[in-house]
C-alpha cells in the first residue's frame, strides 16, 4: 500500500514539474519578442590624396604648385574628405599656363591667387551626366564665392564651360567616384571678378569700294574709235571727197545753163 502511494505522489510530483515548465517556456516566447537584425553601416569612401592623385594622373604640375604653395590643396583636401558635398575640380594642363601671357598671373596679389585658383572648383560633387542639367542652372558659383561664377552648356554629352574670358570644355575624366571628380580642361579659367569685362571683339573690315576709271584716261582706251590714227582721213577718202565735190560742181552748172 505504502509503495503504490509512492509511485502515484512520483508521477503527481513528474506532472507538476512539466507543467511549470512548459508555462515557463510559454512566458518567455511571449514576453521576448524576436528582433530583426541591424543592417550593417555602409562603408565610409576611401580617402584620397589629391596631390598624390595629380602628381601621377597627368602633366598638372604647375597647376599643383600653385596649389600646394599657396595651400589652397588643403582647402580642396578638406572639402573633399570631411563633407558630404565632395568636390569637382577643373584643371588644365601644363601646356594652358605656357600660353598664357607672363604678367597674367605673377602680377595677382596672393588673395587674387587664391581666388583664381578657387574659381577652378565647385563645392559639390557632379558626375559628367549631371553637367546637363546643370547647364540649365547657369551660371554656377564656384568655390571662391559670389562674383565667381562659370557658364556650363552640355553639347552632344561634350562639357563646354564659360569664364567671360576663357571659353573650353573637358577634354577627359582624370577621376569620377564620389566624393571626388576631377577632370581636365584645355585652357586656364580666368575670372572677370579678377581680369575685368573681357573686350568687345574686333569687327569685320569693311569690303574694299570698287575701283573707278579715271577721267584722264586716253581716249583710246575707252573708245577705239576715238583713235588718232582712226580720225585721220586716209588718201583714198580725199580722192573720193574731191570727186564727189567736181560732179556737183558740173551738176550746178549744166543746171543754169539751161536756164
Amino acid at each position: 500500500m505504502e509503495l503504490k502511494m509512492l509511485v502515484t505522489m512520483n508521477i503527481v510530483v513528474c506532472v507538476v514539474l512539466l507543467l511549470l515548465n512548459h508555462s515557463s517556456v510559454n512566458a518567455q516566447a511571449v514576453g521576448s519578442p524576436s528582433l530583426s537584425p541591424t543592417p550593417a553601416p555602409a562603408p565610409a569612401p576611401a580617402f584620397v590624396n589629391l596631390t598624390d592623385l595629380l602628381t601621377v594622373a597627368g602633366p598638372f604640375h604647375t597647376f599643383l604648385n600653385y596649389l600646394e604653395s599657396t595651400k589652397v590643396i588643403e582647402t580642396f583636401q578638406n572639402q573633399a574628405n570631411d563633407t558630404e558635398e565632395g568636390i569637382t575640380i577643373f584643371v588644365p594642363k601644363d601646356t594652358s599656363f605656357s600660353s598664357l601671357k607672363k604678367a597674367s598671373l605673377s602680377n595677382l596679389t596672393q588673395d587674387q591667387l587664391k581666388s583664381f585658383l578657387l574659381f577652378h572648383a565647385l563645392p559639390h560633387y557632379y558626375s559628367l551626366s549631371d553637367f546637363k542639367n546643370l547647364s540649365q542652372s547657369s551660371p554656377v558659383s564656384t568655390f571662391a564665392g559670389g562674383g565667381f561664377s562659370l557658364n556650363f552648356t552640355d553639347i552632344s554629352g561634350t562639357v563646354h564651360m564659360n569664364s567671360g574670358w576663357t571659353d573650353t570644355k573637358v577634354s577627359s575624366s582624370v577621376h569620377s567616384t564620389d566624393p571626388i571628380a576631377i577632370y581636365q580642361i584645355d585652357k586656364v579659367l580666368l575670372p572677370e571678378a579678377i581680369f575685368g569685362t573681357p573686350p568687345p571683339p574686333s569687327p569685320a573690315p569693311a569690303p574694299s569700294p570698287d575701283i573707278a576709271p579715271s577721267s584722264d584716261a586716253p581716249a583710246k582706251q575707252l573708245d577705239i574709235g576715238l583713235s588718232p590714227e582712226s580720225s585721220t582721213p586716209s588718201p583714198s577718202s580725199r580722192i573720193i571727197s574731191l570727186g564727189a565735190m567736181n560732179c556737183l560742181t558740173l551738176t550746178v552748172s549744166g543746171a543754169l545753163l539751161l536756164f
